[in-house]
């Protein structure tokens, strides 16, 4: 059986690479240290292997289930998010005036892609509730902050996300959704809510749910939209559970993977009573709600590298342990045959997998730690703040669908390692292709992200975010290149940035000249390259602190493991990005062009 978490891998990034023992030197988190740091992610660790793990493959064959409408499950499921709750993971990265640990968010969404990777699904509600308290402690009034937030802190409370509708689907600008004035502070809420995870359970004491809806005089469009605090079960003025709330949860959806986690149809107010309180002003909802999209756009990144990470791990301990076949040349069949990893192509495959997951791995915690720097910045009224939200705008939708598209591809990879085997449910490689193929679409397809870096991130203030990031960029070039081994990656990453930068220039002259569809037409080929290009940064990255902790052990089989998949994306992946560039510059009209009927 695979060991699921090698400890290094986490430790080099974290504090190797990134130096995470930095931000202990701000305020916000000097109470804080390195021992502390590394106390949580033990106990994460072994919570993740002997709570989530342990009933991953179980949960995936015998899921939730919809009886007279009430919902039933695996009792290792409510063991596992209480266990999650009781040891503080529910706390961690909130204030301690809500009863939170005040943890750096990058130390939260590194234990939390521990969870991730030994169950998705179950780590569904843990996760989705951390990110609905984040939002409401960013947006809610003192009111509902102090009705609301301690109880989803302490994890008593469960929260969910209620945007797309059974008609809308991702056009948030088509939600019907209502909600109507009855006094008081309190609104009628009325309408259907389609693909609502943790939409209804008994895990929790109450399910908070946060609903877009529109009010009486709301506009069109996404400008009408109000956000909405909705639990299942009214308050008392002592915070105890009262009367049920008029929320129904009327059927359950089937899905290729996340099987274990409810996912479901939600009706609001089908018999005329089910009462919400405005979150934030009104008309401004889906703003609020971003808030928490952007940081779960990050999280679905990072479930992507968890789920990719113990797919892996599994064909890594498979490949090394499954004999079959002989090396080139070998005549001697009465010998033993060798293990498949002796196979150049199954190391071809094992090698791909590092450089994406290792390499995604990189981005999601690089922005974490940024989203912790930002708030840094913030307490001290520092102009860098500006700065740090601009990069972090940028790669949030390449964090996001890079790695959830690059990261699948891993988990395919993985099912190929394994042959015949992996195709079956006596390995866990399959079922963790499923868990993952989901992430591409959940929280905006790439598509929409695509849309989303090109139509708006790269364009904001004139190009001013993607200028920030090539600077840090050729700060890592000039230093890589002082270093005879680095040398030849920092030209290739150097000739990647000048040809990036120069397809982005033709690429928004489209937009700049009104042809809007034209712009936006290749949204996607221009994110996967410049994705590729992130990720090659980063790599080179690693590559600094790989050379230098080599020259102290030049026979550390990790760094050199290391060293060996930053070569492979330099050498295999960067020059994709001609193939995409190629239909950038010039654009190339073709899908663009195709008219629906000739299908």
């Amino acid at each position: 059986m695979a060991q699921l978490f090698r400890q290094r891998d986490f430790d080099f990034l974290l504090y190797d690479v990134l130096d995470i023992t930095s931000l202990c030197d701000s305020e916000r988190y000097s109470m804080h240290d390195r021992a502390v740091f590394d106390s949580i992610l033990d106990t994460a660790r072994k919570l993740a292997e002997s709570k989530f793990e342990t009933h991953a493959a179980a949960l995936d064959q015998d899921p939730p289930e919809l009886h007279e409408g009430r919902v039933t499950m695996m009792p290792e499921v409510k063991a596992a998010t209480d266990a999650f709750a009781e040891n503080g993971f529910s706390a961690g990265p909130f204030p301690e005036e809500w009863g939170g640990l005040a943890l750096p968010g990058v130390i939260a969404h590194t234990y939390n892609l521990l969870f991730n990777a030994a169950n998705i699904a179950t780590s569904t509600y843990v996760g989705l509730t951390m990110a609905a308290a984040n939002m409401l402690m960013a947006n809610g009034d003192d009111e509902l902050k102090a009705t609301y937030l301690p109880d989803l802190v302490s994890g008593r409370f469960f929260g969910t996300m209620c945007l797309s509708e059974p008609h809308a689907g991702s056009s948030l600008a088509n939600l019907r959704t209502t909600a109507t004035p009855v006094g008081d502070g309190n609104y009628q809420i009325r309408g259907s809510k389609m693909w609502i995870t943790g939409a209804d359970h008994e895990l929790s004491d109450n399910i908070i749910h946060f609903v877009l809806a529109r009010l009486p005089d709301a506009g069109v469009g996404t400008r009408g939209i109000s956000l909405f605090v909705v639990p299942k079960y009214r308050l008392n003025e002592d915070g105890s559970n009262g009367e049920r709330n008029d929320v129904q949860l009327v059927g359950l959806n089937h899905k290729m993977g996340y099987r274990g986690s409810v996912n479901g149809v939600v009706e609001f107010g089908e018999s005329g009573d089910c009462i919400g309180r405005l979150v934030g002003i009104p008309h401004a909802g889906l703003r609020a709600m971003f808030h928490m999209m952007n940081e779960l756009r990050v999280g679905t990144g990072m479930a992507s590298v968890a789920t990719a990470y113990a797919g892996l791990r599994h064909s890594l301990a498979y490949a090394e342990e499954r004999p079959q076949g002989f090396k080139p040349g070998e005549r001697d069949q009465s010998k033993p045959e060798v293990m498949i990893i002796e196979h150049a192509d199954v190391r071809r495959m094992l090698l791909a997998q590092k450089s994406y997951v290792e390499g995604a791995m990189h981005l999601v915690l690089y922005c974490s730690m940024l989203m912790d720097q930002h708030e840094i910045a913030k307490d001290g009224g520092d102009e860098n703040a500006d700065e740090i939200d601009l990069l972090l705008a940028l790669l949030t939708p390449i964090a996001k669908a890079w790695s959830s598209e690059f990261c699948i591809d891993a988990n395919r990879m993985a099912i190929q390692v394994l042959g015949g085997c992996g195709y079956t449910q006596d390995y866990p490689v399959e079922r963790l292709y499923r868990d993952n193929r989901l992430n591409a679409i959940v929280e905006g397809t790439t598509g929409i992200q695509a849309l989303d870096l090109l139509g708006r991130k790269v364009t904001m203030g004139n190009g001013a975010a993607l200028r920030l990031l090539m600077s840090r960029m050729e700060e890592t070039i000039g230093a890589a290149r002082e270093h005879e081994s680095l040398a030849p990656y920092a030209a290739s990453l150097a000739e990647a940035c000048q040809r990036m930068g120069g397809t982005t220039m033709t690429v928004v002259s489209k937009a700049l000249e009104g042809d809007l569809e034209t712009f936006l037409a290749n949204a996607t080929p221009y994110l996967n390259a410049l994705g590729h290009t992130v990720i090659a940064w980063l790599w080179l990255k690693q590559g600094l602190v790989i050379r230098a902790q080599l020259a102290d052990a030049p026979d550390d089989a990790f760094l050199l493991g290391k060293q060996q998949a930053m070569r492979y994306f330099f050498n295999w992946e960067l020059p994709r990005i001609e193939q995409w560039i190629k239909v950038l510059d010039p654009i190339d009209t073709t899908c663009l062009d195709m008219a629906p009927e000739w299908f």
